[in-house]
């Protein structure tokens, strides 16, 4: 692998594990340091963090990107239609043993799982039904979009209630798919999109202040 992607790699999991928070800066001098590279392999690992939303120029520095409460809605209005379509075709299109595997990721989560890990399944949850669609765009498209929501979806996960309940919606879904029912799948998934986008706007404003005395940078909270 080259220094340029190694770099990327690494900031890219800093970012999206808010170990780098948002808004915070980045100098070139810092990442030189950091990652003991050349201004060259990290200039390119920033354009392409750019290129993916997660870093953004600040002058002649860099910021890593503010969580925007408008993006999280916009992000909802655009899975909704892909991950209902998602869940209708893979209610004809999944095994058995396709289900039977998410079916064993969900449960990994149980018996006091850290969040991490709750947070990659979470993850991985929606782009593995994207997967059982059997089309390859809707898996990018849904891939891209679960990226997106990366850092604010820590917050879903920080208590045990949000997780359980988002567990439960999960297997909600995939037990509509198992047996066969595209409409009450295609509901299931609505609602969890929605009960989710409500459940991190509503944390991001409560514990606004909190967010901000950690230096991470809110845009739209009131």
């Amino acid at each position: 692998m080259s220094q340029m992607l190694q770099i990327h790699d690494q900031l890219r999991e800093m970012i999206l594990s808010l170990d780098l928070g948002p808004g915070e800066r980045l100098t070139e001098r810092w990442l030189e340091g950091r990652f003991e590279g050349s201004r060259t392999p990290i200039r390119a690992a920033l354009v392409r963090l750019e290129g993916e939303d997660l870093v953004r120029r600040d002058g002649r520095n860099w910021i890593v990107a503010p969580i925007e409460l408008g993006e999280l809605a916009a992000l909802s209005e655009f899975r909704e239609p892909l991950e209902t379509a998602a869940a209708r075709l893979a209610c004809a299109r999944a095994s058995e043993a396709d289900i039977a595997g998410i079916e064993e990721m969900l449960d990994a989560c149980q018996s006091g799982a850290p969040r991490e890990e709750w947070h990659r399944v979470g993850t991985d949850f929606h782009v593995e039904i994207a997967r059982l669609s059997g089309n390859p765009f809707i898996v990018k498209a849904i891939t891209g979009a679960m990226t997106q929501l990366s850092r604010a979806r820590w917050l879903e996960v920080w208590t045990e209630p949000s997780r359980e309940r988002a567990w439960e919606e999960h297997r909600r879904i995939l037990g509509f798919i198992r047996n066969n029912k595209p409409d009450e799948a295609a509901r299931e998934v609505a609602e969890h999109i929605r009960d989710t986008r409500d459940r991190l706007l509503r944390s991001l404003n409560e514990d606004r202040r909190g967010l901000r005395a950690r230096g991470f940078a809110v845009i739209g909270a009131r």
